[in-house]
């Protein structure tokens, strides 16, 4: 290693270690800001809080690298173009490709690392991180009770609060339907109360104050019944938890999530629908033929008259008038069949369809989000070379500009991918395409010294193309000589 590549190195390993950890607190800041009713205040231990928090930074690694290699870069050639150390690399005939190379080779190193990353840690990262989110959600029931939204996740009960305090225990306008048996619903309303989990975890309970309990007794679909009516200033309504417990420590409930799979497996998942789908599509093809019986006598369905024979112009030529009302109903009926088959068929081809794309978009992401790393390497070191300015500021902004464009890029990909707009390979590699153009041409305008980002040059060029438009304006309508043409030209 010559100390060019030294150099260049140590320019870049502090920088992208920085803006690595800084993006990765930023992407986990949005998650918790789109999650924060359901953390905070709502009595998590600091233990799960930290495995939450330690789960979604992973889960946010391949993101924040590409985004770090693009900062990074951009602040690295940009300090050292600042400082006029690429002048004096460039004067000592040195080309810029070379001055390249060293952060070239490590940024196809952390392209290969985001892969492995990606490939057989994440997926591990995002099952923990759902069951760890399934068991706050229904093993804490409490937690997960939003005011205003009737929540029926507790066998045989139906719950809505109209406030709940930011303590996630005292609560108001509470209404509780239950299903005490087959015939008729009970009804609970409360003005007030408080909402606690049992020491146990075993039962959620209800302290409830100023309400009443409706039970209407009697057959259903009668008038003989009795509506019988419970005021109380309190009441206590317990709530049996037991049948959340069997979900505990379910790794099997997202094993065969597309998120949750390695290439490997994801392979053997696409060959599985894949079949499963083609052979949907022929059963569909063997299914619709079997409710065509007309089909195959159509072209002997004639009237036998005076010859030569000839088809028939409507059914009623054929069918005697006596018969024409039940062949109708029976029509009728094999389409009422058909269509019935036909529906249920269509939404399992579907269904299979979806499932492959979501399955097969899972796949390419998993090499296209490591090759964005590379992608975004292209922009950001001509970029840097370019616009020479290092620190926050500027390079910050150009970040921002082209990691947006891409992340915007990879959103609609994989919208259009699973709504079956594009293909997979084309939806998930959408933010490529784009992009490795852009960043071909940063690195011809790096190389030649471009001023794309000079003020001055912009300056320059406008006042050329305001001379040639006046230029054109004069050749198109010269100035009128405004004497007397008759006159002779007069000298001094």
């Amino acid at each position: 290693m010559k100390k060019l590549d030294k150099l260049v190195l140590k320019a870049f390993v502090g920088p992208f270690i920085a803006t690595f950890f800084l993006a990765i607190f930023v992407l986990v800041l949005q998650f918790f800001w789109l999650w924060i009713d359901d953390f905070v205040g709502k009595g998590i231990d600091m233990g799960t809080l930290a495995t939450v928090i330690m789960y979604v930074a992973g889960s946010w690694v391949p993101v924040a690298l590409p985004l770090a290699i693009l900062l990074s870069t951009i602040m690295t050639f940009g300090n050292l173009g600042e400082s006029y150390e690429t002048v004096a690399i460039k004067s000592a005939g040195i080309s810029l490709g070379r001055f390249m190379r060293p952060i070239l080779v490590a940024s196809i190193f952390i392209s290969g690392l985001a892969f492995f990353f990606n490939n057989n840690v994440i997926p591990v990262i995002n099952l923990r991180l759902n069951r760890l989110k399934y068991e706050i959600v229904y093993t804490k029931p409490a937690f997960d009770i939003k005011p205003g939204v009737f929540y029926n996740k507790i066998d045989g009960y139906i719950i809505k609060l109209g406030k709940k305090d930011a303590d996630g225990q005292n609560i108001k306008d509470i209404l509780i339907f239950e299903k005490g048996n087959y015939l008729q619903d009970n009804l609970i309303v409360a003005d007030s109360g408080v909402m606690r989990v049992s020491n146990d975890k075993r039962f959620l309970e209800f302290d409830l104050r100023s309400g009443s309990r409706y039970e209407e007794r009697g057959p259903r679909n009668t008038i003989n019944t009795e509506l019988i009516s419970i005021h109380f200033s309190q009441y206590k309504k317990v709530f049996d938890l037991t049948s959340f417990f069997k979900v505990k420590t379910s790794d099997s409930l997202f094993k065969d999530h597309y998120r949750m799979l390695s290439t490997r497996q994801l392979t053997v998942f696409i060959d599985s629908i894949r079949h499963r789908r083609d052979s949907l599509a022929t059963r569909i093809s063997r299914q619709t033929t079997a409710y065509h019986k007309f089909a195959a006598f159509f072209d002997t369905a004639t009237v036998k008259t005076r010859p030569p024979a000839k088809k028939p112009k409507s059914m009623k030529e054929i069918i005697p008038d006596s018969a024409q009302a039940m062949v109708v109903d029976m029509a009728y009926s094999a389409l009422g069949s058909a269509k019935s088959e036909f529906d249920m068929l269509q939404y399992d081809y579907s269904e299979r369809a979806r499932d492959l794309r979501h399955y097969q978009l899972a796949w390419h992401q998993k090499f296209s989000l490591s090759a964005a790393c590379f992608v975004l390497f292209l922009i950001g070191a001509p970029l840097g070379s370019i616009i020479r300015k290092g620190g926050l500021g500027s390079p910050l902004v150009f970040a921002v500009i082209f990691f947006v464009t891409f992340h915007l890029l990879n959103t609609l990909g994989e919208k259009m991918v699973k709504e079956g707009v594009l293909s997979p390979i084309a939806g998930t590699w959408l933010p490529c395409y784009a992009l490795i153009p852009v960043g071909l041409f940063l690195t011809y305008k790096a190389s030649h010294d471009s001023q794309l980002f000079n003020k001055e040059f912009y300056y320059r060029t406008f006042n050329r193309v305001k001379q040639f438009i006046n230029q054109y304006r004069l050749r198109r309508n010269p100035p009128v000589n405004q004497s007397n043409n008759n006159e002779p030209p007069q000298f001094s």
